[in-house]
């Protein structure tokens, strides 16, 4: 079987394909493509789009890369207000022995932290001043898979471990 698929492919390159090129109504000159009929053109087009699709897999390689997701922002909503985004987390004041938390920015998860947590003496302030980005830090809802698909980004989540002792 494998036998007879080598022969046909080669008697479509040595009889088919010679026979169907020489019934062409190919022109000699570039004038000579105004005078086709549409018949003519009819009988052209397999060539023509055999040839342009060769020409675009040959240039292809040379073309600029194309973004796979329009805006490639990382944080596209959180404390946009300010000019880095800086979180600070105390490992001992975590619920859990485990915490998982968002570093692509597309998580709709927020999970509250202890309540002494959500409460800092802040440089310069002689009371304790709630710090609302660390109470409503976003907790991974594996939503970085999706940006990494979209992006070819690499991002993760954040894994804090709290050791018992």
């Amino acid at each position: 079987s494998f036998k007879m698929v080598l022969e046909s492919i080669a008697r479509i390159i040595k009889v088919q394909l010679p026979a169907y090129l020489k019934k062409l109504p190919l022109p000699e000159t570039i004038g000579g493509f105004a005078r086709l009929t549409v018949s003519d053109w009819l009988r052209l087009l397999p060539l023509l789009g055999i040839l342009a699709l060769l020409g675009y897999l040959t240039i292809r390689p040379f073309l600029p890369k194309k973004r796979k997701q329009k805006d490639s922002l990382i944080n596209l909503k959180i404390q946009k207000e300010n000019p880095k985004v800086v979180n600070e987390i105390d490992i001992e004041d975590l619920k859990s022995p485990n915490a998982c938390y968002c570093r692509c920015w597309r998580s709709k998860t927020v999970r509250g932290l202890t309540a002494s947590h959500r409460w800092r003496l802040f440089p310069g302030t002689s009371q304790p001043q709630q710090a609302p980005e660390l109470s409503r830090f976003p907790v991974c809802d594996k939503s970085h898979i999706k940006h990494n698909e979209l992006t070819g980004d690499n991002v993760g989540p954040l894994i804090l471990k709290k050791k018992i002792l």
